[in-house]
């Protein structure tokens, strides 16, 4: 249930209605992934999320990746931070390295990972793509980022949302060291941000282990923390649009060829790159080739 600011959310007992257990049903009001059952008889990981999701806008899947995955994932984004990253100035200050999958295919399982992608797939459709798999490195004394959604206003759905994010978590996640701050129940308020004129007073900022994933749909506010701990902490970002969208980083655009026979078939879809790198990857291209 929800906790208060600082604690993490941890499971549910609370019980939705519906009775489709998988992706979207594909027609225009999506379904229920949860249903009635008797009391005691826990939730499944899947419907846990979906139905977190729903009610708050946010969920946390722990131990998602190994202590092995994040340690080598982490070494290789500190390489990267130094070859490639530039620094965001300004409220929310980081080092941020963009297009991933274009650096290193350490990153290629998070694309697809068997206990992520199926949530993002109940929500976007199978047909989703990766809009872009970023990365963010707070460092002590950087602050706190404005709230705000991902999802302009005029794109706002309350039944459909049109962009989910992932944050992958290679560092634990604690207030104390910034992790991310999100407002629950926000994906339905209609609102792209905050009235200027109001505070935000009251959020969660989930405590998690490095390897878990803070999911949540692009409508629900959300912030990086300011980061009052004594090292850095490191962030992939992993955000997915229906497929009518573009891409917010391109991976076409300098991915190495001889990396691509390192794809799984789903990271192909996924990237729009099924038919090759140089392929045209227009949303229309992709849908009716």
């Amino acid at each position: 249930m929800a906790h208060a600011p600082g604690h993490r959310a941890g499971l549910l007992d609370g019980r939705g209605t519906g009775t489709d257990p998988g992706p979207g049903s594909g027609c225009g009001v999506r379904q229920h992934a949860y249903t009635w059952r008797l009391p005691g008889v826990a939730m499944t990981e899947f419907e846990n999320a979906v139905y977190e999701l729903d009610v708050y806008g946010f969920t946390v899947v722990e131990g998602v990746l190994s202590g092995d995955e994040v340690e080598s994932m982490r070494r290789v984004l500190v390489r990267l931070d130094e070859e490639a990253g530039v620094e965001r100035e300004g409220e929310g200050s980081c080092r941020h390295v963009a297009n991933l999958p274009t650096l290193d295919p350490i990153f290629f399982p998070v694309i697809d990972h068997p206990r992520i992608l199926p949530i993002l797939e109940h929500y976007l459709e199978p047909t989703l793509i990766l809009g872009s798999l970023n990365s963010r490195i707070v460092r002590p004394g950087d602050g706190d980022q404005g709230f705000h959604s991902d999802i302009p206003a005029e794109m706002l759905n309350m039944t459909s949302p049109v962009m989910m994010n992932t944050v992958w978590m290679l560092d634990g996640f604690s207030p104390e060291n910034g992790g991310t701050r999100v407002v629950p129940g926000t994906h339905r308020s209609g609102l792209p941000r905050p009235a200027s004129d109001a505070g935000v007073k009251y959020y969660v900022q989930p405590t998690a282990s490095a390897g878990s994933v803070l999911i949540f749909n692009g409508q629900c506010w959300h912030a990086g923390g300011a980061n009052r701990g004594s090292a850095n902490r490191h962030a992939l970002f992993a955000h997915y649009r229906k497929r009518m969208l573009m891409f917010q980083y391109d991976p076409h655009e300098g991915f190495p060829a001889e990396w691509y026979g390192l794809l799984s078939d789903r990271q192909k879809e996924i990237m729009r790159m099924k038919h090759g790198v140089d392929a045209p990857r227009a949303a229309d291209v992709q849908v009716f080739r």
